[in-house]
């Protein structure tokens, strides 16, 4: 929704008789009309202009009108105005002279007897002075081929959400913020000039989401400590003597003074959470914009920042509840919620500002600079996370510059990324000034080149609608190196010596080890478009070294084998996503497939998450897990939730979804299903030696509104949008218990299941 912000326009000189000012502003304001249609998308579009009427006399020309005045010979025909035609006020040839408006003279827009009828498509005259004396902008070029040129449309194929997978195929492709992807439009990357007409517009994107979730058995039935386990048990949950809460059913009698009570049961997890995500645009110019994105009570739990609910700092570590007050000494006179507060009620505050950067682009390229999206391909390896439906992100500190060869739809980019600067001289004692690095050597840089062919938008829809095969792809490389480290925490045994805020530099040296880290990281994706078809493929390889994985230079040797020193990292990991279109777009048959390689010197396809590197269980000291981007969802319940992303495994992935009511404006509802079969990498990874990890169904039924003008391109989603989801999980033998534990404890598998319900507002 633009919010338009212009200067006043050029002012007349003195003297300028009334007649001709009137005239001009008449004239100004048709040039303003047709070169306002003639800007790029952000508005709602038009509807075509009424077709060409054939001369009086022939077969379907519209009779005379009564009263109509007879055309004139050799009258010009009235054509729309073009942008660089005659400026307000110069006279046409073989025009009419506006006359200037009587007293008691009839409205514009009023009906005069005996006028001409007014053709359909003609513009408006009208306005105020203001307006008309605006000089007119100037024509950008065309997002859309010229109509002489296009051939009949075909449906193009529905593009599942990059950031989330196969498993947004149904959802349709959703309003994003920028998500950093390279060449995506030719306009988007370079500029005619290098300073355009300053138009300063002002514009919100983003959405507003509630999402309800149930969890029932995620746990499988195992017994697992919750500090071990893959999902804890949820904390109401007696599944053993040692974790018995036995507080439940209590008897109505007492004995003694108390009452008896019984074990409480429950593997059922149940709450709704919300996020407000605005996406602000600052267009300072054609070529010169600031884009930013803000999120609002970010997956803000309901419910979770009650009255009288507050946290402080423990002396044991950590926080500690505070004493409520003394209008609501227990939680349950609780009478309304309080905002939450990072470190008082809350991990985060109500406001987070996730990302804001530049953007300036010039004949040559695009200049982008500031905290960014970062996104690749399908999104396995780097993931933007815009996604309606998304809860993790890929953002870099950047400084980056794309430019290629235009004519053959080539882009090439070159970016310099802060990934870890080390400690800083900002303090909690002062909280002005510039904070600087403290050091160079401990520094995590990174340095991308990207190199993709991507075919224009617009000629793409064109290919395609001809029967004709397009292939788009490249190359994202990105080499990044650490020399010195000082990751010291609470728990290494140095906490004194840690890169904290307010750290002194002679401390941070104290803790510094050499960590020798050094990583390549080369991404391919390709992507092929025929008619109805698309199919997409990303690899990627992690390899590298680091000589220490820890704060112990004792770490680097290999005592088995001198030459063996340090560790190696070897990583590999593959996506393919298939779809087939059909009955005009409403049936999508889609394939998924996913690879991320294992290590079977690693004894879980989780890390621990106790801030220590997986121990390995062998002499192999090459760590060799692929881990895809959380945001890359493929199912609702394994790698979504259990193991939080796709690693150390592979999986096949069927679906289809239909759209069985679908309207031209955009409305739309459907359902869809698929089924996720999942296996391990390496067998000694997962918990039961084994590798079928479990088989997945999930379905969905889900319903999105018309959006009106908010939406100006309809390939998105905007407006209303819902949609209720269900997945059950059944584990096979990877998920199960090893010989030795049945013998101690035996457990029966137990089906996890899902519900969620998505209500949200897109803009």
């Amino acid at each position: 929704m633009p919010i338009s912000s212009r200067s006043p326009g050029t002012s007349c000189s003195p003297g300028t008789p009334r007649r001709r000012l009137r005239s001009g502003l008449a004239l100004a304001l048709v040039l303003g009309a047709s070169s306002a249609s003639a800007q790029p998308a952000r508005r709602p579009a038009q509807p075509p202009a009424a077709p060409a009427q054939p001369p009086a006399g022939q077969a379907g020309a519209p009779a005379p009108q009564p009263g109509a005045a007879p055309a004139q010979p050799g009258a010009a025909t009235a054509a729309p105005a073009q942008p660089g035609a005659a400026q307000p006020g110069a006279a046409q040839p073989g025009a009419a002279t506006a006359l200037p408006a009587q007293p008691g003279a009839a409205q514009p827009g009023a009906a005069q007897p005996g006028a001409t009828p007014v053709q359909p498509g003609a513009a408006p005259v009208g306005g105020s002075d203001v307006e008309a004396l605006e000089p007119p902008a100037p024509a950008r070029e065309p997002l859309m081929p010229p109509a002489d040129t296009a051939a009949p449309a075909a449906p193009q194929p529905a593009r599942p959400a990059a950031s989330e997978g196969p498993s947004a195929a149904a959802e349709g492709t959703e309003r994003k913020a920028t998500q950093g992807e390279i060449g995506a439009r030719p306009s988007e990357v370079y500029a005619e000039d290098w300073w355009s007409h300053a138009r300063p517009t002002f514009e919100f994107h983003g959405y507003y989401r509630l999402r309800w979730e149930l969890f029932n058995s995620f746990a499988l039935g195992r017994v697992d400590p919750r500090n071990a386990a893959l999902w804890p048990q949820p904390a109401d949950n007696s599944y053993d003597s040692a974790h018995a809460v036995n507080l439940c059913d209590p008897s109505e009698s007492t004995s003694g003074g108390s009452r008896d009570f019984h074990w409480c049961k429950s593997d059922t997890q149940a709450g709704a959470n919300m996020r407000f995500r605005l996406n602000p645009e600052l267009h300072i110019s054609d070529n010169l914009r600031i884009l930013s994105q803000v999120d609002l009570l970010d997956n803000v739990v309901l419910g979770s920042t009650p009255e009288g609910y507050t946290n402080r700092p423990s002396a044991r570590g950590g926080y500690e509840v505070a004493r409520r007050g003394g209008y609501s000494p227990l939680g349950v006179f609780s009478s309304t919620q309080w905002a939450p507060s990072a470190g008082v009620n809350a991990p985060k505050d109500s406001i987070s500002v996730k990302r804001i950067w530049g953007e300036y682009m010039t004949p040559v390229g695009l200049l982008r600079f500031g905290r960014m999206p970062n996104h690749w391909g399908l999104g396995m390896v780097a993931n933007s996370g815009d996604g309606h439906d998304s809860d993790y992100q890929s953002t870099v500190d950047r400084l980056m510059f794309v430019t290629g060869i235009k004519k053959y739809d080539i882009y090439f980019a070159g970016a310099w990324d802060w990934a870890n600067e080390g400690a800083t001289s900002a303090s909690l004692q002062e909280l002005e000034g510039q904070p600087y690095d403290l050091a160079q050597s401990d520094d995590v840089d990174q340095y991308v080149f990207v190199a993709v062919r991507r075919k224009n938008p617009e000629l793409q829809k064109l290919e395609l609608a001809r029967g004709n095969a397009v292939m788009n792809g490249g190359v994202y490389f990105a080499y990044r190196k650490q020399t010195l480290a000082n990751d010291e925490t609470v728990d290494t045994g140095n906490p004194d010596l840690s890169a904290s805020l307010g750290q002194t530099a002679d401390n941070v040296a104290s803790g510094y080890v050499h960590r020798g880290a050094e990583m390549v990281i080369p991404d391919v994706w390709f992507q092929l478009l025929y008619k109805k078809f698309r199919f997409e493929l990303e690899a990627a390889m992690i390899y590298g070294s680091l000589d220490l994985r820890g704060q112990n230079e004792a770490d680097y040797a290999n005592y088995l084998s001198s030459e063996d020193t340090g560790w190696g990292v070897r990583q590999f990991g593959i996506a393919t996503q298939a779809e087939l279109t059909e009955m005009e777009g409403r049936l999508r048959i889609h394939f998924g497939f996913g690879y991320a390689t294992g290590d079977d010197d690693v004894p879980s396809l989780k890390p621990a998450g106790d801030g220590f590197m997986d121990p390995q269980n062998s002499t192999d000291r090459t760590y060799s897990t692929f881990r895809f981007h959380p945001d890359y969802r493929v199912d609702q319940i394994l790698f979504r939730n259990i193991l939080s992303r796709v690693q150390g495994a592979y999986y096949f992935r069927p679906g289809v979804d239909w759209d069985f009511a679908r309207d031209k404006n955009g409305q739309r509802a459907g359902l869809g299903a698929a089924v996720i079969w999942s296996r391990a990498s390496e067998f000694v990874q997962a918990p039961g030696n084994a590798r079928d990890l479990g088989i997945e169904l999930n379905g969905q039924l889900y319903f999105q509104s018309k959006d009106g003008t908010l939406n100006d391109d309809p390939d998105k989603m905007g407006g209303f949008y819902t949609a209720v989801q269900y997945g059950v999980l059944f584990p096979l033998g990877g998920l199960g218990q090893l010989a030795g534990e049945k013998a101690i404890q035996p457990i029966d598998l137990e089906t996890a299941q899902t519900v969620r319900w998505y209500l949200g507002i897109l803009f």
